[in-house]
């Protein structure tokens, strides 16, 4: 089994990467707010109560997901490497995977911050996040976030074998998705 873990800031497209990619592998793909926007008429996700739920949600998912017989699966992260307990809870993850003998993929997105302002308006973003749709509000988080955590690892901070970094500013998510196939999926002599 693979796991492709694609992270980057807020915005960047790791969920439309991640679309992208599964319909090109056929791998389902469990994005960050999957679990956020189950949770989030309920409970909201920026209280401790909606942070432990919403953790809680992954981790089901994650466990069944590692014991599946699944070829594959595509999840989503933010994650902030300057902020306290983010490789902990990374490693948590890691582990629930590798237990089981997948094999761990990551890729990495990055873009600049006015592409991200842009993109967190998208009508694909909204349509799958309805917790973004206060647009005043979830650009201001998108900024606060940019302004207080580092949400992309320095040089050789990431020392994964099977670690990809993309600079999709100027990429369609289609072309990500393509270049993460040949890198981690594809058959030797592959086109795609």
């Amino acid at each position: 089994m693979k796991i492709i873990f694609l992270i980057g800031p807020h915005a960047v497209g790791k969920m439309t990467v991640g679309q992208a990619l599964e319909k090109l592998t056929g791998f389902p793909l469990f994005h960050n707010h999957t679990a956020i926007e189950l949770v989030h008429p309920f409970v909201s996700y920026g209280t401790p109560a909606g942070r432990k739920l919403v953790n809680g949600v992954r981790e089901l998912f994650f466990r069944a997901f590692a014991e599946s017989d699944g070829e594959g699966y595509i999840l989503t992260f933010v994650w902030a490497f300057s902020a306290p307990g983010e490789q902990e809870y990374i490693d948590h993850v890691r582990r629930i995977f590798e237990e089981k003998g997948a094999e761990l993929c990551w890729v990495e997105l990055e873009a600049g911050i006015e592409t991200r302002l842009e993109r967190n308006r998208t009508e694909n973003r909204l349509l799958h996040k309805p917790s973004k749709r206060d647009l005043e509000f979830s650009e201001r988080n998108v900024l606060a976030s940019h302004e207080t955590y580092r949400l992309n690892s320095l040089p050789g901070e990431m020392p994964e074998e099977n670690y990809l970094r993309i600079d999709n500013t100027d990429l369609s998510a289609e072309e990500v998705a393509r270049m993460i196939y040949r890198r981690f999926l594809a058959p030797p002599q592959s086109t795609v």
